[in-house]
């Protein structure tokens, strides 16, 4: 639990900065503006992930708090330690997460 605790901290951490840096006013320079556009395309889809991941995460807390932490939500069966060492949020086993992808 607190493995994934400090994990969400710290993606938490990531997501304010990237809010921060995209908050930031454009240079009136159209060149600059333009390369400044681009970083923020790339910010925008980083901050995507970090909101998929930190939901992720979140669930992850949910199901240690109900007693269903290791457990794939798809097929009832056993998340591996090894998974779940790589993948401290996974929900599914690797059978299932093979068959999602």
């Amino acid at each position: 639990m607190h493995r994934l605790e400090g994990l969400l901290a710290e993606l938490t951490l990531r997501q304010q900065r990237i809010g921060e840096d995209l908050g930031e006013p454009l240079n009136p320079d159209s060149s600059e503006r333009s390369v400044e556009m681009e970083d923020d395309a790339s910010l925008e889809g980083q901050a995507k992930l970090l909101d998929s991941t930190i939901a992720s995460v979140r669930r992850a807390l949910a199901r240690i708090r109900e007693g269903n932490y290791g457990i794939c939500v798809q097929c009832g069966g056993e998340i591996s330690p090894a998974r779940l060492k790589v993948r401290p949020e996974a929900a599914l086993c690797i059978n299932c997460a093979r068959q999602h992808d």
